[in-house]
C-alpha cells in the first residue's frame, strides 16, 4: 500500500511541475493536458482498485456466510479492503492539506 501512496505522491509532485512549468507559472510548454490526464488516469486506476478491493472483500463475505469459502480467506480480504480505504483516505487528506496550504499562500 505504501508503494500505492508513492505512487500518487510521485505523480502529483509530476503534475505540479508540469502545471508550474520553468517559467513559474500557468501551463507548461509540454501542454497541461496530457499531465492532467495522466494523473487523472492514476487517480482513478487507484480507486478503481480499491473499489474491486471491497467488491472482493464483500464476495467472499457472502460465500462464507454460504459456506463456500474459508474464514481465513474472508478475513484476509476484508483486512485488505480497509488498508486499501484506509490508504485513500489518507491520500485524499494530504491532497485537501496540500490545497490549503497553496490557497494560504500569500499572492
Amino acid at each position: 500500500m505504501s508503494e500505492t501512496i508513492s505512487n500518487l505522491v510521485g505523480a502529483a509532485a509530476a503534475y505540479a511541475r508540469a502545471r508550474i512549468g520553468p517559467g513559474g507559472g500557468g501551463e507548461a510548454a509540454t501542454g497541461g493536458a496530457t499531465a492532467q490526464t495522466g494523473f487523472a488516469a492514476l487517480v482513478r486506476s487507484a480507486l478503481a482498485g480499491a473499489v474491486a478491493s471491497g467488491h472482493a472483500a464483500e464476495n467472499l463475505s457472502l460465500a462464507a456466510v454460504a459456506d463456500r469459502a474459508d474464514l481465513t480467506q474472508v478475513v484476509t480480504a476484508v483486512a485488505e479492503a480497509e488498508t486499501v480505504l484506509n490508504t485513500v483516505v489518507a491520500v485524499r487528506d494530504r491532497v485537501v492539506e496540500a490545497y490549503k496550504d497553496i490557497m494560504r499562500m500569500p499572492i
